[in-house]
């Protein structure tokens, strides 16, 4: 028995001894190697090449004075728009317009036949002339004092009855006729010649073209920049340029869209501009200090706002924020660039904010490809 324990204690001291030296030896030969990895690699990376800076071409771009432009999509409208109706029933007895006429204030559209409303016309004339005798006679009387006080005072209250007769009369034998309300041309004639038609039904629409409006909607960061009286350009569908100038901006935006309704009235004395045409309106404003760049300039930030990078005095790259100012055939001008600025034209898009470049100033053949972008060569 005690034999047996001394053999299990030597084999349990065994094991504790195997352990001990395998924890010793393996465990610290693995922390050796990691710190031996570790600072071979640190001395790598001390001794290795530092990459040279990338190299971007530079230019000051040349300050201009230029008008900033708000262009907007709008439609062309009539000045005045009418839809004439009658103001009393019958049949057409006359109607001396055409669709495409011209005509002045007052000139007849259509005429009712209207006979008993004449005759009445005529009835009230009669009596007014068997008065305005009467009248007279009493007149003459009542100045010799032949005529009491009391009857001329009938003979003047009968002159005028018989007067307010008449105009009444007159009055309703006008309701007959519809008479153009202002200078325009008939757009649309709706009834024929002996037709019937009701009070208050719809005869003709009669436009005023002169001026034409071109209308749009501005938003609300553009709307300081205009005022009434300014100049405006005019593109129609059909590519006919007109120009006109700021006649309305409205104090009330438009509910769902946050925009302000601008009329711009365009001279159109002959007609050729028409009412409902699709028009591109672009309003000039007071020049800005601007510079021209090609659209290629252009980028975006990391936080992707729109504007180009440049280089600092540190040779850092800077990114500057933009204002577009115009959209031209030949590039886009643009506001908010500091004065001496030195921009990447070439390499923009393979840096970032911050990185240290070698900026080079662009040479004839970057400036000229430059050049060819901007004018679309």
């Amino acid at each position: 028995m005690a034999k047996y324990r001394f053999h299990k204690l030597a084999a349990i001291a065994v094991l504790i001894g195997f352990a001990a030296w395998t924890a010793t030896g393996e465990f610290s030969s693995v922390g050796s190697a990691a710190q031996e990895a570790e600072a071979t690699r640190a001395d790598e990376a001390a001794h290795a090449p530092v990459a040279p800076p990338r190299t971007v071409a530079v230019l000051v771009p040349p300050r201009v004075m230029h008008a900033r432009a708000v262009r907007m999509s709008g439609i062309t409208e009539a000045n005045k728009r009418a839809v004439l109706a009658t103001r009393a029933g019958g049949i057409i007895d006359e109607l001396p317009v055409t669709q495409g006429q011209r005509v002045k204030t007052g000139d007849l559209i259509l005429r009712l036949a209207a006979e008993e409303k004449t005759a009445a016309v005529d009835t009230a004339q009669a009596l007014l002339a068997q008065r305005e005798a009467e009248n007279k006679a009493s007149e003459s009387l009542a100045k010799s004092g032949n005529l009491a006080r009391l009857q001329i005072d009938a003979s003047r209250a009968a002159l005028a009855q018989a007067r307010s007769q008449l105009e009444a009369a007159q009055a309703e034998l006008s309701r007959n006729e519809v008479r153009a309300p202002f200078d325009g041309v008939v757009d649309r004639v709706d009834v024929e010649l002996g037709s019937s038609v009701t009070q208050g039904g719809q005869v003709a629409t009669l436009l005023n073209l002169d001026p034409v409006l071109a209308v749009g909607e501005v938003s609300e960061r553009e709307l300081n920049y205009l005022k009434p009286g300014e100049k405006a350009e005019v593109r129609l569908i059909n590519g006919t340029m007109v120009e006109g100038e700021i006649r309305y901006i409205s104090r009330d935006a438009t509910a769902q869209t946050r925009t302000f309704r601008i009329e711009v009235a365009i001279p159109n004395g002959e007609g050729r501009v028409p009412a409902g045409m699709t028009a591109e309106i672009t309003l000039r404003v007071d020049p800005v200090d601007s510079v021209m760049l090609p659209r290629s300039v252009v980028t975006l930030s990391a936080d992707g706002d729109l504007g180009v990078r440049g280089v600092d005095g540190d040779n850092k790259v800077v990114f500057n924020a933009i204002d577009l100012v115009d959209d031209t055939p030949t590039g886009l001008v643009l506001g908010g660039i500091p004065q001496g600025m030195r921009i990447i034209v070439a390499g923009q898009d393979l840096v970032t904010e911050g990185d240290v470049v070698n900026p080079v100033d662009a040479d004839a053949a970057t400036i000229q490809r430059l050049a060819g972008e901007a004018t679309g060569g």
